[in-house]
């Protein structure tokens, strides 16, 4: 999946990188027994960092930041250089490092300022980890926890209104793996499990876009088992809430053998009274 969410994810980037250098605060000097230690100035370590983070060198800012916070531990550099480290490593689509980065930030710093963003850039490195339904879903469920996470702490950041939207887009992709799989056992003759597939979109996530084809699943599964009743009842639930719909048109087909939407006095029937 495409990154999501980067036009916000930048302005706070710059937002945090131009607070940082604003400080302008001494560091504390460190010694290493390695020979390769070089002690520097936290501000010259900093702005290294960040340009090389400018210029997309991803693994070198990443180092930089990270030696940033070796190197002057209690600084207020290095709290800042925690979090960059783990937006370079989002951009350069390292994200189980970033995520041991941020949880790292969320441990250390419970009141920080940066809260909320370090929660939000966490659930985008699990929402850009979604993968096609295909596929297993597991990262998409800890999208959907990640993202619900930032909604229910800092309801009224602007990233909780970005994780409003993403919830929905993760929970319709859930829907839309529970309905691969139930079109693959239905495919296969295999109706009362494609049956349970499509009963989990109906009532688990009846606020997305799937919910339309599921009923009529139900219809044509129902029918193939012979269970007239309960085709009968899901294609007037599906009639009655998705009337414009073409799941409704198939469904009304397989129920009357009819090939055209019906009129209004036709819907009537269809709602019970055949």
């Amino acid at each position: 999946m495409a990154k999501a969410g980067v036009g916000i994810t930048r302005h706070a980037v710059v937002g945090l990188a131009l607070a940082s250098m604003a400080l302008g605060l001494p560091g504390c000097g460190s010694s290493d027994d390695d020979k390769n230690y070089v002690e520097r100035p936290v501000e010259q370590l900093y702005n290294q960092a960040l340009d090389q983070l400018g210029a997309q060198e991803y693994k070198l800012a990443a180092k930089g930041f990270e030696e940033v916070d070796r190197q002057h531990p209690y600084s207020v550099w290095a709290t800042k250089a925690q979090i960059m480290a783990a937006f370079t490593y989002y951009q350069s689509n390292k994200y189980d490092e970033a995520i041991i980065a941020l949880d790292r930030f969320i441990q250390l710093h419970p009141g920080h300022r940066d809260l909320a963003y370090a929660y939000y850039l966490k659930a985008l490195c699990y929402y850009e980890q979604i993968s096609d339904i295909g596929r297993d879903q597991r990262v998409t469920q800890q999208a959907l926890e990640a993202l619900a996470e930032v909604v229910k702490r800092f309801s009224g950041s602007p990233y909780a209104r970005d994780a409003r939207l993403k919830v929905e887009l993760a929970i319709d992709h859930l829907a839309g793996k529970e309905m691969a799989v139930g079109r693959y056992y239905q495919a296969n003759q295999q109706y009362v499990g494609a049956i349970n597939r499509y009963r989990v979109v109906i009532e688990r996530y009846q606020t997305t876009t799937h919910v339309p084809e599921a009923l009529h699943r139900l219809v044509e599964s129902y029918l193939a088992l012979g269970v007239k009743n309960e085709a009968k009842e899901n294609a007037a639930v599906l009639g009655f809430n998705f009337p414009g719909s073409e799941w409704y048109q198939d469904s009304y087909f397989l129920m009357t053998g009819e090939g055209e939407r019906p009129p209004d006095e036709k819907n009537r029937w269809f709602f019970g009274l055949f």
